[in-house]
């Protein structure tokens, strides 16, 4: 998104490796039912500016939160934020969780683990947040910084009023918009103001010649490059290296599917899982969020998506994701949120998440030493930072706008 702003802003060429626009933010259709490539893309975060600019694009629909916490050993559900809604946990345990959280202590660790588990005690870290973040990390959460702390809100006021029941909503994205064409649409109105080069794949950049070596054997000159790609992935194509330990990527298996919804399927548009026997840690309900993912709008039909984060390296073959598919939908059935399968369509998202290793100015180093040599990073992986559609395009117009040939 933020390079095909960047093109639409300024006109300026994009080169894009794939052969369409979109990356992992694109909407693409099997029998009837609408996936994205990388999961539920919504986008949060935009101000009225932003909104209208979009909205000249592509119409969008709005969509207020509906989402939730689901403990599978339980059979039960909390509303999200968990923290804010501990009326919804026996009462002896949500007393004792939020005597933990007011016990917390003022200086707390830089590891994400143990910052959570000091910022909300033991015991509803053990519950949730320990399992969970173990998962959407995989298995990394005890070796990165902290980071990305507005996606668990806590303030003990907010959490004293959810113990009574009268929480109120929190978290960045209460609200979001989505275009009602799919994301597909919002790529291609921007991709058709800009000028985006497909299948050109970067292979190498030469510093000293201040060329870009593309796969297909074409050399291009640059002046200036301003990049989207993950910053790891741009310090190899130029040889660069900086002294502080590298930055943590996880991967993520997202497993879209379509079929006949079952009797328990909840209403939310998004849950949150501690456990799966499979090993994923959230279910989107794309269908939950508007009909038109379904075939004609069918009350009875549902699509998901079903995310599993993975280490770098470790991406599973073909045989190991229809074997994980297999486990993931048994799952879902024996829950009761789905009765019968029309369609799977898996997708892989090499870079999902970005991650800082405590004490380490990676990050910085490596955007500088880009810089140095012309090269600018920006975007959400570009930057090496969590954010959603709205930053990213915000990112791609400012772009945009520095690259704008000047007035003759």
């Amino acid at each position: 998104m933020t390079g095909l702003a960047a093109s639409w802003a300024s006109g300026v060429t994009a080169l894009e490796a794939a052969g369409t626009a979109g990356g992992i933010c694109l909407s693409y259709g099997v029998d009837g039912y609408r996936f994205e490539t990388g999961g539920g893309h919504w986008i949060f975060g935009g101000d009225p500016i932003l909104n209208r600019f979009l909205r000249r694009l592509t119409p969008l629909r709005e969509y207020r939160r509906v989402s939730s916490v689901w403990l599978p050993e339980w059979n039960h559900f909390v509303p999200y934020p968990i923290q804010n809604h501990l009326h919804a946990l026996p009462k002896e345990m949500a007393r004792a969780i939020l005597d933990e959280m007011k016990s917390a202590p003022a200086e707390r660790s830089g590891v994400l683990s143990e910052w959570l588990r000091e910022s909300v005690g033991p015991t509803l870290y053990n519950l949730f947040f320990g399992p969970f973040h173990d998962l959407y990390t995989a298995g990394q959460s005890a070796h990165i910084a902290v980071q990305d702390v507005f996606k668990t809100p806590l303030d003990l006021r907010a959490v004293e009023r959810g113990l009574a029941g009268a929480a109120p909503e929190t978290g960045y994205n209460q609200t979001f918009l989505y275009p009602s064409a799919g994301l597909d649409a919002l790529v291609q109105a921007l991709a058709a103001q800009g000028d985006i080069r497909l299948d050109s794949r970067a292979a190498a950049i030469d510093l000293p010649r201040r060329e870009i070596h593309l796969a297909n054997g074409d050399r291009l000159p640059y002046d200036c490059i301003v990049s989207t790609l993950p910053l790891d992935a741009m310090l190899r194509l130029t040889g660069l290296s900086v002294a502080d330990p590298s930055g943590i990527r996880t991967a993520v298996l997202v497993l879209n599917i379509g079929g006949r919804k079952g009797p328990d399927l909840p209403g939310d548009h998004w849950v949150y899982l501690p456990s799966s026997r499979s090993g994923f840690h959230r279910v989107g309900v794309y269908s939950n969020v508007d009909a038109l993912f379904v075939p004609n709008e069918d009350p009875e039909l549902a699509s998901f998506y079903v995310e599993r984060a993975y280490p770098e390296g470790a991406r599973p073959d073909a045989e190991a994701v229809d074997r994980y598919a297999c486990e993931a939908v048994r799952e879902l059935q024996e829950w009761g949120w789905l009765k019968e399968v029309h369609v799977m369509s898996p997708s892989w998202v090499e870079t999902a998440y970005t991650w800082s290793r405590p004490k380490s100015a990676w990050r910085e180093q490596a955007i500088e030493a880009l810089r140095s040599h012309g090269i600018l990073m920006t975007g959400r992986y570009g930057k090496w930072k969590f954010q959603g559609i709205a930053d990213s395009l915000r990112d791609g117009i400012y772009a945009g706008a520095a690259l704008r040939p000047e007035a003759p």
